[in-house]
């Protein structure tokens, strides 16, 4: 079995370097930890988990929390992705990743025990899992902690990760008046969810920016029959000339209508959906899709939480990743 010792011999480097390396206690050249990471690799050296915990009071684990009853939120391929970024980032870094279930919000004894024991370093939270309670437990212990999503008011913290859902709602509008069309609708699954509220509202300012008058059937909470919806839609309108779906589920079902109703696309109504994956670019049309990368999201919110385990006290921060367009033909009108 390889040694530190090992390593440092192949390197040509003391074992002091290599056990830097390792437990990240100090700033060592990005050329030599290659060279030392590349060693450990080669020599199928694996650390010492419990001992390097005993040496520096880490027990080299993380957590996130799910609310395991939650389907809507969390058994999708979009949380899949942010899990599997984290669970990527925190491979790298020499850790573990512990899933948590944290259906009882209102006790936290989950969460609770897992930072009381000291059983993880820090722990990522989705905003839906988030309470006072929580919270106050979390900063009275200055655990680390990074929430995946951008909390309500009533939170004054800073250290918070989430998808700019309000920009991706004003750069869709933004997108379809450049193509040449005037008067966009909004179609939400539900008003329920918060980033649909956010879409919704990043619509509404972009409308009044370009002092586009925005009428109240602009907004459509489709529910279970968004083949009603259009229907009454395209009875009703007098202005609207393209559709913004909030996901590509909804998009789907926007595509069948219109073409059941005869309605050319898109020459008579555009259509562009948030979420390219995993229906957009196979549709007939393809889909403009306003890009939501949550692979992204999951690596930042994981990076965040690291820099905050590394760094004790560090300043907390929030940030938005943005959102792109992905152009196709859904909505060349010109």
């Amino acid at each position: 079995m390889a040694t530190i010792k090992d390593i440092a011999k192949k390197v040509g480097v003391n074992p002091s370097t290599v056990s830097r390396v390792i437990n990240g206690t100090a700033s060592i050249s990005e050329e030599t930890t290659k060279k030392i990471m590349a060693a450990m690799k080669e020599l199928d050296y694996h650390p010492n988990i419990l001992a390097r915990g005993l040496v520096n009071g880490n027990t080299f684990t993380i957590g996130l929390v799910i609310d395991a009853g939650n389907n809507a939120a969390y058994a999708n391929t979009f949380f899949i992705k942010s899990v599997t970024a984290i669970e990527n980032v925190t491979q790298r870094l020499g850790y573990n990743l512990l899933i948590t279930n944290h259906g009882e919000r209102e006790k936290g004894n989950a969460v609770k025990n897992l930072v009381l024991e000291h059983k993880i370093d820090g722990i990522i939270l989705p905003v839906s899992g988030i309470t006072d309670d929580l919270i106050r437990l979390l900063r009275e212990n200055q655990f680390p902690f990074v929430i995946m999503g951008e909390p309500d008011q009533s939170y004054t913290g800073k250290n918070w990760v989430d998808m700019d859902n309000e920009g991706g709602g004003r750069l869709a509008v933004r997108h379809l008046l450049e193509c040449g069309y005037r008067h966009p609708a909004l179609f939400v699954e539900s008003m329920k969810n918060t980033f649909e509220q956010k879409r919704t509202r990043g619509f509404m300012k972009e409308l009044e920016k370009n002092k586009i008058p925005a009428a109240k059937n602009d907004i459509i909470e489709v529910g279970d029959d968004i083949a009603l919806k259009i229907k009454e839609l395209l009875n009703h309108r007098s202005e609207t000339d393209s559709i913004i779906c909030t996901n590509n589920i909804v998009a789907y079902h926007v595509l069948q209508a219109l073409k059941q109703n005869k309605v050319s696309i898109p020459e008579e109504m555009g259509i562009i959906t948030f979420d390219n994956y995993p229906l957009a670019e196979y549709l007939d049309p393809p889909l403009t899709a306003v890009d939501i990368d949550t692979y992204l999201l999951g690596e930042q919110v994981a990076n965040s939480l690291f820099d905050m385990i590394k760094q004790k006290g560090r300043k907390e921060e929030s940030a938005f990743i943005e959102t792109k367009i992905i152009k196709r033909k859904s909505t060349e009108k010109r």
